[in-house]
């Protein structure tokens, strides 16, 4: 059945670690225009003022940092998500950095508080990290961590300031539900770059990560069909996908922290391809594209553009 699309563009990218990903939304709309493609002016966009000015000053919050800024991306992205799914409609979100993210889910949750969701993390990181455990301060490496609701205390290595911790209670509060997902809700395909807290707490509460080598032992479409049996239980689903799950040597190192041995673009196609198609699956999610970090100029937005494009064809048919 055709369902009603809406977009929304997040170019925030207050939570990387490398400049230039507020970049990568614009470079996928240049990548449907040089192909005469009008899908950005044929559904409704929705787009999330940012709070980029905070990257020219100084980083008041050494194990979150711009959390403050953070806070106010993730109501408004919470906000905006939420008023579209409660019109029904599927959410098309492109965004910077994948640190808004939780922000997303976050809408997800509100918009329909009784729903249990399915999380399904494309990516080459785990973004599980909290203030008490990161090694940067980064917050793109947290946002799975505040749908969870999960500190990570067992794995503490940082002291954390009163205001960093007051702000991290309201990231994992947004809209006054937390949790917003259970471990036992998420899984990840082709994560092959983590610290030891994640690990320890991915074993702890036992969340599954297909890596890029069972994918291709089991094959793609038998990890597709265990994802299918493990969102059974679910009300619907949110698939997470960062372009830095493929192989830069496939795609391009536009992409703020690229990993070798990664996706095939024709794996992560059939893997977006196959939960499009899905009426459960309300939300997808595209991140990270970084322009300015492009060796191939524009390619790596190309290949985004490419899976958002045959994502919309096969939502709206």
């Amino acid at each position: 059945m055709a369902r009603n699309i809406s977009i929304v563009i997040n170019e925030s990218e207050i939570t990387a670690g490398t400049r230039g990903a507020s970049l990568g939304p614009g470079a996928i709309q240049v990548a449907a225009r040089n192909r005469n493609n009008d899908m950005f002016g044929r559904y409704p966009l929705h787009t999330i003022e940012t709070e980029n000015h905070l990257l020219d000053t100084d980083v008041k919050y050494r194990s979150g940092k711009r959390i403050d800024g953070l806070v106010k991306i993730y109501d408004r992205v919470s906000e905006v998500v939420k008023s579209i799914r409660q019109k029904n409609d599927f959410a098309l979100v492109i965004a910077g950095d994948h640190g808004s993210a939780g922000g997303t889910i976050a809408g997800l949750k509100m918009a329909n508080p009784n729903k249990r969701i399915g999380v399904l993390w494309v990516d080459a990181h785990g973004d599980m990290h909290t203030p008490y455990t990161t090694p940067t301060g980064n917050m793109h490496g947290m946002p799975l961590a505040t749908a969870l609701n999960e500190d990570n205390l067992e794995c503490r290595i940082n002291e954390v300031s009163e205001d960093t911790a007051a702000m991290w209670e309201k990231l994992k509060n947004t809209g006054g539900i937390a949790p917003k997902i259970t471990p036992e809700d998420l899984a990840f395909i082709a994560l092959r770059d983590t610290e030891e807290p994640e690990d320890k707490y991915m074993e702890r509460v036992g969340i599954k990560n297909y890596t890029v080598a069972e994918l291709r032992e089991k094959s793609t479409q038998k990890v597709l069909e265990e994802l299918d049996a493990k969102f059974a239980a679910c009300d619907e689903v949110y698939v997470s996908f960062d372009v830095d799950s493929m192989n830069p040597a496939d795609t391009s190192h536009g992409t703020g922290t690229p990993v070798d041995n990664g996706l095939h673009p024709d794996e992560a196609e059939q893997i977006l391809l196959h939960f499009a198609a899905q009426e459960k699956v309300s939300c997808i999610e595209f991140v990270e594209v970084n322009p300015c970090l492009d060796e191939k100029t524009n390619k790596m937005a190309e290949v985004a553009f490419d899976f958002i494009e045959k994502v919309v064809n096969v939502v709206a048919k």
